[in-house]
């Protein structure tokens, strides 16, 4: 059954190929045509516009001969002559109708009111009058072509259609030149129009032979042009993408060493030798696959970070004994469950999915762990979902090293306060944060009276018993929100958010009582402590502030020690 499909299909293709030569002729005999086709509409529309124009150029210079003629015998006074020379030109064969018109459309010679007017004019019966009077008249269209013709004094043409034949018309004027006013008078500057109609049968034999010539041309080259495309298109294109679809069909099938013919036009050599390229490339590939295939499920599994991977439906299709270990749970457990409660928390694990650890923790208290998890949804070039991937890290010792040394960073190791370090970072943030609000904030810098003389009498490490005592002190006696910190050798200080004068003062004053009041191995220890106030002492800096504090405190040792001196209030 699957080598009779596999023979289908090598026929659907190999019929596939043989209909490329059949469309592309079509494309390019199409193409083709619709170019010619333009072509020759745009020729023929030219050709019978110059026909039409040859016509209407001969019939008008017929007509300005006739007009000519007939001006010259009026203007000797041979009227007869004229009515007799008009119906010889009406003999004509095939030159249509003649006629000689009035201005008021009447045709001449068919009544006697034009030689009323001559004999009027000229005071004698110098023309008698006719007994046949038919007084023709024309209809309104002809008649507002002969009243343009005698307004503007130029010619006219018009084309109209008598029962199916076309007929061209032109209306020449007879000008009232000055030897003809003796007779006619001087009113009118046109005397008469003669009008010409021919046929226009022969024109129109002309564009439909031209038409035909145009279409017998047009089809044998067309038929030239597709034989000549169809045999080199059998030849360069269709043979050899036989051949090379041929190799391709049979790499398909398992047969993943093929080469490709390579003869043919340069193009088709290029894609079959690139063809045999990719194919060796490709067999190189197939063959190391396995190899690279045991490494990585090697790196998988022997990984001592979880990883979980589904498909694009997400469900669980890998995960790694380092993922079973960390989340407590089997491979089958965490695959029915679903990828989203891998931790028991879905809501969660879905937040860290899809905002990729912009702002959601990725760290998790987990089985008694903290577990670093990293997922991410993977995608296709085109957008579509390919699968997801979660990588899990036990972090518990890290973050426990990480607290210590962040601890020891900022922690004084003799008094347990923070230290001068963590001191100006958070003087710094404490005075941008209450200039930025409005704030007040307060600042006690205070030392240990006559230290040294702890130090010479008792030694060095009297000394540090009494720091000790008054950092826990310290620790007990400030608020959450403050921090107390030691400055450097017996200098302490301690940043009071959000505390006024009157705060500060009484938060001073006990401070210094409690110290005075405890003993350090039986000795009694004495503080002075400086105060600084923002924005009461006036300063626009932490060190100003600072430097305010220090002053005080020196004000303190000046007046006396065991007190507490406040800056002066500058605001």
């Amino acid at each position: 059954m699957r080598d009779h499909k596999k023979a289908t299909a090598k026929l659907e293709r190999l019929g596939f190929l043989d209909a490329i030569g059949n469309r592309l002729l079509a494309l390019i005999g199409s193409t083709f045509l619709v170019g010619t086709v333009v072509i020759a509409i745009f020729f023929a529309h030219d050709q019978e516009r110059m026909i039409l124009e040859n016509h209407e150029r001969s019939l008008t210079l017929l007509t300005h001969t006739v007009g000519s003629g007939l001006q010259t015998i009026m203007q000797s006074g041979s009227a007869e002559i004229a009515e007799s020379y008009v119906e010889d030109i009406k003999q004509i064969e095939d030159l249509g109708n003649i006629r000689i018109l009035r201005s008021d459309g009447v045709e001449a010679f068919t009544d006697n009111l034009t030689i009323k007017q001559v004999n009027n004019l000229m005071g004698v019966e110098q023309y008698p009058e006719r007994d046949l009077i038919t007084g023709l008249k024309y209809s309104v269209t002809e008649l507002s072509t002969l009243k343009k013709v005698v307004q503007t004094g130029s010619s006219q043409s018009v084309i109209s259609n008598d029962n199916g034949n076309a007929n061209m018309t032109v209306f020449y004027p007879i000008p009232n030149e000055e030897e003809c006013t003796i007779c006619h008078g001087s009113e009118h500057d046109v005397r008469g129009v003669l009008e010409i109609t021919t046929s226009m049968q022969q024109a129109h034999d002309e564009i439909k032979a031209m038409r035909i010539r145009i279409v017998l041309i047009q089809l044998t080259v067309l038929v030239v042009i597709l034989t000549v495309v169809f045999v080199k298109i059998n030849k360069y294109v269709v043979v050899p993408i036989e051949d090379l679809s041929s190799s391709m069909i049979a790499m398909t099938e398992g047969h993943i060493r093929q080469e490709a013919d390579v003869e043919g036009c340069c193009e088709f050599r290029m894609m079959a030798t690139c063809f045999n390229d990719m194919s060796e490339e490709l067999a190189r590939t197939y063959s190391g696959l396995q190899n690279e295939r045991d490494k990585l499920t090697t790196i998988i599994l022997g990984a001592r970070e979880g990883i979980v991977v589904t498909d694009r439906n997400e469900e669980i299709v890998l995960v790694n004994p380092a993922a079973e270990r960390l989340l407590g749970k089997s491979g089958p457990e965490l695959k029915k469950n679903g990828f989203r409660s891998i931790i028991d928390n879905p809501e969660h694990f879905a937040a860290i999915l899809e905002d990729n650890l912009k702002s959601v923790p990725d760290i998790v208290v987990y089985n008694s762990r903290m577990l670093q998890i990293q997922a991410t949804t993977i995608y296709s070039n085109e957008k579509s979902m390919v699968g997801s991937a979660a990588l899990i890290r036990d972090v518990t010792q890290e973050k426990k090293l990480e607290n210590e040394l962040r601890y020891l960073s900022t922690t004084d190791a003799l008094t347990k306060l923070f230290n001068r370090r963590q001191f100006d970072v958070v003087l710094d943030e404490e005075f941008k944060r209450a200039k930025r609000y409005g704030l007040v904030l307060g600042l006690l810098l205070f030392d240990v009276d006559h230290f040294k003389k702890f130090n010479d009498t008792y030694g060095h490490d009297q000394g540090d018993r009494v720091l000790q005592a008054i950092g826990k002190v310290m620790n007990s006696h400030f608020r959450d929100i403050d921090h107390p910190c030691r400055y450097g050798g017996e200098e302490f200080c301690a940043v009071l958010p959000s505390t006024g004068l009157e705060g500060v003062k009484n938060v001073a004053e006990r401070l210094r009582e409690k110290i005075s009041d405890m003993r350090v191995d039986g000795l009694q220890v004495h503080i002075s402590i400086g105060v600084a106030i923002y924005p009461n002492s006036g300063a626009n800096s932490p060190d100003e502030m600072l430097k305010l504090a220090d002053e005080a405190l020196y004000q303190a040792k000046e007046q006396g020690r065991n007190r507490v001196c406040i800056a002066p209030n500058k605001v």
